[in-house]
Formats: structure tokens, sequence, C-alpha cells
């Protein structure tokens, strides 16, 4: 790395993470992909998910006391998908440090939600290393801060949603089908069709099977539910 980039490296992470950097090569790992021929973040990637768990798992804890353990782990599992973690590491100006190979930056892998998310977790990775649990937690907590709070009620995963408005309307479960996957392995895209069947159906693309399931769930269950589907008529009696 120039000796330019570096500085600008180090300063992005002593601004961003409130630490000055002790291997800066560990946080450039961290921003590495595997199209580059370097080592990547893939490992930093597993250790910081972890990190990221344990801190979101502590701080939901304590912030809704009174909420039982299925109610924590739909919060959870809201704020810790890919898509949140690529728009935090947007958000924080990760992309302007990303390491691509050259072909996985003209296919557009910079704006991947996928790598994104990796990359945000990886960096958390490497700042547990360096800085120790706490200050990890207090980063996860800075970071999330708008988030936690942003629904009062306890978010309903779309496709548990669907699931419950189908059997509410005694209409069969959604059935997922993957219809399309283009794109190269380090930026896929999946098309997905979410349908109700004989009611109606819906198909969405994401850069990985949760995700286009997810919003292939969202646009059904809108669809859905602007015109519930009518009560059956009773037989009438007969004399």
């Amino acid at each position: 790395m120039a000796a330019a980039q570096a500085r600008d490296l180090a300063a992005w992470v002593e601004r961003t993470f409130d630490h000055r950097p002790h291997d800066l090569a560990d946080w450039e790992r961290a921003l590495t992909h595997a199209s580059r021929a370097a080592p990547d973040y893939e490992r930093f990637e597993f250790l910081g998910d972890r990190v990221l768990g344990l801190s979101m798992a502590e701080w939901l804890f304590e912030t809704f006391p009174a909420e039982p353990e299925g109610a924590l782990s739909k919060r959870f599992n809201t704020l810790v998908t890919g898509a949140v973690c690529a728009e935090i590491a947007r958000e924080i100006g990760a992309t302007a440090h990303l390491r691509l190979g050259k072909q996985a930056r003209d296919d557009g892998a910079g704006d991947s939600d996928n790598i994104l998310g990796d990359v945000l977790e990886a960096l958390l990775g490497v700042l547990y290393r360096e800085a120790g649990l706490d200050a990890a937690r207090a980063i996860v907590r800075r970071l999330w801060a708008d988030r936690i709070h942003a629904e009062a009620a306890v978010p309903q995963h779309p496709k548990s949603a669907l699931q419950e408005w189908a059997a509410a309307n005694q209409r069969k479960p959604p059935v997922y089908e993957i219809i399309e996957r283009a794109g190269p392995g380090h930026a896929p895209r999946f098309t997905v069709r979410a349908s109700i069947p004989k009611l109606a159906e819906t198909t969405a693309t994401g850069g990985s099977k949760q995700e286009a399931e997810t919003a292939a769930a969202t646009a059904l269950l809108n669809e859905v539910s602007v015109a519930p589907p009518k009560k059956r008529r009773a037989p009438s009696a007969t004399g």
C-alpha cells in the first residue's frame, strides 16, 4: 500500500472506530475481497459476525427487559441482516476503501450488499482483536443507535408475516422458488418467485437467496393485504 493510502486508511479507521490501528495490514485485509490476489476478509468476517451477534444480543437483552426470547430474536434478526450491515458500511464510507479485483469492480461488486455486509463484520473482527470487546460493543451501539429503537413494536419478518397471513385466511403456505441465478460468483443475483397457491404470486431479485425471498414475500404480502380474500359464505339452512 502506498504511503498516502496508508495514511488515509489509518485516519479513516481512527475517525470511524475511535481507535488508532495497531496493525494496518489487518484493517487492509478486512477491506480486501477474494478477487484480489491477496489475503481476504473472510477470516475476520467469521470473527466479526460473532462479535456483532454477542454485542447485539446483549444490547437487546438490556434495552427490552420485558420482552420474551421470541420477540428479542425477531428484533435481533432484523438488525443484523446483511442488508443492514451493508447500509452501515456505506454510511461510514467503507466503499471508498474496498480492495477489489478489476473484474469484480467492473461487475459492480463495490455496491454488493453481500460484500459490504461481510466487510463491516470483518472490520468489527479486527477492532475486537486490537481493542477488545468493550471497544467493539461501543462501536456497535454507536453505529446501530438509530436502528435499535426504529420500531417500537416487535418487527415481523416478511416471510413470517406472510406465513401467518396465509394461515389466518385458510390458505396454503407460501411457496418460494428460485427462477434465475445470474451474475458472477462474487456478485450473484437471484430471482425468486413467491406464491400462495391458487391466489397470487410475485417475483423479486436480490444479491442472495434470502434477500430475494424476503423481497418477494414483502411484495406478495402487500398485494394480498390490499384486498384480503372474502370469507366463505356459510351454507344456507334448509327446511
